[in-house]
């Protein structure tokens, strides 16, 4: 199973076996996806459908205690007073109960190896700038660059800001413009002189340079952890 919806904990047949099922086969193809060295989308998925199942726990936690109690004992003589819950769980949510804990594990070991994964991708890499950073960092450009393959992808990037009730954080945007192989006379400096003569918009541009000492899946692995490490790099320079 290529797929797993987000409600797949809640649609359909609620029965253990089913979902453990359903679970299985999904995380078979992220297990897969990651011994091909391929993190996306698989990596964000995964974090997403944990994520959902701690925060149901949660919920069914936080109702549970708000739940009237009646009273089970008193003892006058140490003056305490003993309560019980009223809520008790139903079949249907005694089984969702094993369904989330089995997931919740099964998950948190396909993370810790796609978390390993991304560790080996992000030692391979190199964030610098190419030439003199400019005081508008948020549009540019940025060279990424596959040494065993000798090739140099370059992007045009847009950085925004976005917002919600917790906190701030940035998202970026890339547009793929063209790609060329690693020669001496294509250096990052006159690639990026060409670049400025094209496009007058951007007369000096904000331009990095992200270099992989060891080849990945490009669309899967290296294009978006180019991005998020390209982001925390510039974050970091502007603070």
């Amino acid at each position: 199973m290529d797929m797993l919806d987000k409600n797949w904990l809640t649609e359909g047949t609620i029965d253990f076996e089913y979902k453990k099922y359903l679970l299985l086969a999904y995380l078979q193809q992220a297990g897969k996806s990651f011994d091909e060295k391929k993190l996306y989308p698989k990596l964000s998925e995964l974090v997403e459908h944990y994520q959902n199942l701690k925060i149901f726990k949660q919920e069914k936690l936080s109702v549970s205690k708000d739940f009237p109690k009646e009273i089970s004992k008193l003892d006058f003589e140490k003056f305490k007073v003993e309560y019980k819950q009223i809520f008790k769980d139903d079949e249907l949510i005694t089984e969702i109960d094993s369904i989330v804990d089995f997931a919740l594990s099964e998950i948190e070991g396909k993370l810790g190896i796609g978390k390993e994964l991304y560790e080996e991708v992000e030692d391979k890499l190199e964030v610098f700038p190419v030439g003199i950073i400019p005081l508008r960092t948020e549009e540019g450009y940025f060279f990424l660059s596959d040494f065993l393959k000798k090739l140099v992808n370059v992007y045009y990037f847009q950085i925004s800001m976005f917002e919600n009730q917790q906190e701030k954080f940035r998202g970026i945007h890339a547009k793929f413009l063209f790609n060329y192989n690693i020669s001496i006379s294509d250096s990052y400096e006159k690639v990026k002189y060409k670049l400025m003569e094209q496009n007058t918009h951007l007369p000096n541009p904000a331009t990095y340079a992200v270099e992989f000492k060891k080849s990945f899946p490009l669309p899967e692995t290296m294009l978006p952890i180019a991005k998020r490490s390209l982001v925390r790099f510039i974050s970091t320079c502007s603070t």
